[in-house]
């Protein structure tokens, strides 16, 4: 489905229901440009969110619609729930998890309100987002494809 590498594997699953994309399809400059790190996005079906990789939360943000998970490995992932949804004020999302939490893949960390995102005009896109880059020997390519949250197959070569 979305594999990279093989040695020193950092595996990291699907973190909601939806269209599979590559980061460079998203909607927003900065991820597409891949200004903050690569990764994946997903155009979700439903609400909830999920952890893609096992790790511990090292941030919640306020307003509720992106989350950081930090790996054993140091792999820094952030979660971003919408497109330009800062603005929303955390009004349509619901965390289920806290800063210093540990989680697994597939921990319920939020809950999006993906016909309130769309109803204020804005992209329900939810991006999973390597920042620290520097850590990662590759990562491959994504192709389009419908998956379910927790679907397998997804590393990259640390």
């Amino acid at each position: 489905m979305f594999g990279f590498g093989k040695k020193k594997n950092q595996n990291v699953v699907a973190a909601a229901t939806g269209k599979l994309e590559p980061i460079t399809e998203v909607k927003d400059d900065v991820f597409s440009q891949k200004m903050m790190g690569d990764g994946y996005a997903i155009e979700p079906v439903l609400n909830e969110v999920y952890s893609p990789v096992s790790g511990v939360i090292s941030t919640v943000f306020p307003t509720k619609h992106a989350i950081g998970i930090t790996t054993d490995k140091g792999l820094e992932v952030l979660v971003h729930m919408g497109l330009d949804t800062v603005d929303l004020k955390g009004a349509p999302f619901k965390s289920h998890v806290e800063q210093g939490q540990s989680v697994s893949e597939n921990t319920l960390l939020s809950e999006m309100d993906i016909k309130a995102v769309k109803d204020s005009g804005r992209e329900a896109t939810v991006v999973i987002v390597y920042t620290n880059m520097d850590l990662l020997k590759d990562v491959a390519e994504v192709k389009s494809t419908q998956v379910e949250h927790g679907d397998a197959g997804c590393s990259m070569n640390l």
